[in-house]
């Protein structure tokens, strides 16, 4: 799939000015308005997918990347028609052996009706260092490479990162659901800049409250609700789990943001696609060592 806006692409050989210059392009070009006629629950996942014996294949009666398919089962293939949920994460290659350079592993997980139909992974040089909010323009192009290498068309993207949650409004699933022209999340393990209206500390699951520009969010008006923290999981007597910080990528509300995350919950702290990426990434990662 061709990119929206090609010439928003994130570019590391820019200068930091430059950088922040494009994310104020790409915060103008995105759209933090619902603009894709889906249900939170038409995207749900009811049971969590266990990792105790690896990931599960993928079941799109097409393709099962992992060669883990176990023929005797029942059909599992989920309707071709249902909306299409991809997860997006990442790990690194560093400090590797020889001459072979630092290099970022992207990895994009399918759902189809809370299962798995496609893997698909890309291994990219590394050209800058992390710089907080500038993810993008380290890890951009390697999830763009992820998404090219996929056959399903997602109609939702979930991003381990920042959407509208930034200093700019241009975290990394606004930056990627903008390039896409694809609805887009945002989940964060941590708050880059805005307050909660609430204090976050000891809630209990499911609770949530929203996140309102401060000053260091340069491009909106102080207040402007830019996204939620959310208690996706808690435990009941310790109450020791931070709450997720879900932003708007693009086309999105920040209220449907977070009830879509809600609805890819399935009992552990990260929507299943992401769970699952981040798991699939590890093991691209293991597989390339």
């Amino acid at each position: 799939m061709g990119l929206a806006r090609p010439d928003l692409r994130p570019d590391p050989s820019l200068s930091r000015a430059e950088m922040e210059g494009l994310q104020r392009d790409i915060a103008a070009a995105a759209t933090f308005e619902d603009d894709h006629g889906l249900d939170p629950a038409a995207v749900a996942v009811e049971e969590a997918t266990s990792l105790a014996d690896g990931l599960p294949p993928a079941r799109d009666g097409a393709q099962e990347r992992l060669g883990t398919g176990d023929e005797g089962s029942a059909d599992t293939t989920p309707d071709p028609d249902g909306p299409t949920v991809v997860g997006v994460d990442q790990a690194f290659l560093t400090d590797r052996d020889g001459d072979r350079p630092d290099a970022a592993v992207s990895a994009a997980v399918a759902f189809r009706a809370g299962t798995v139909v496609e893997y698909a992974s890309a291994t990219t040089p590394l050209s800058i260092p992390y710089v907080p909010g500038l993810l993008a323009f380290r890890e951009g192009e390697p999830i763009l490479a992820a998404l090219d290498a996929l056959d399903a068309a997602p109609d939702l993207l979930v991003c381990d990162g920042s959407g509208r949650i930034h200093f700019r409004e241009a975290g990394l699933a606004t930056h990627v659901g903008v390039l896409r022209d694809a609805p887009s999340v945002g989940v964060a393990k941590s708050l880059l800049c805005g307050e909660p209206d609430e204090s976050t500390s000891e809630r209990p699951e499911g609770w949530r409250t929203p996140v309102r520009a401060d000053d260091a969010v340069t491009t909106a008006e102080p207040g402007t609700v830019i996204g939620h923290a959310f208690q996706s999981r808690q435990y009941p007597n310790s109450k020791r789990v931070n709450p997720l910080y879900v932003s708007p990528g693009h086309r999105v509300s920040a209220e449907t943001a977070v009830e879509f995350v809600a609805a890819l919950c399935a009992g552990y702290k990260l929507p299943e696609p992401t769970r699952l990426a981040d798991a699939y990434a590890d093991t691209v990662k293991r597989d390339a060592d």
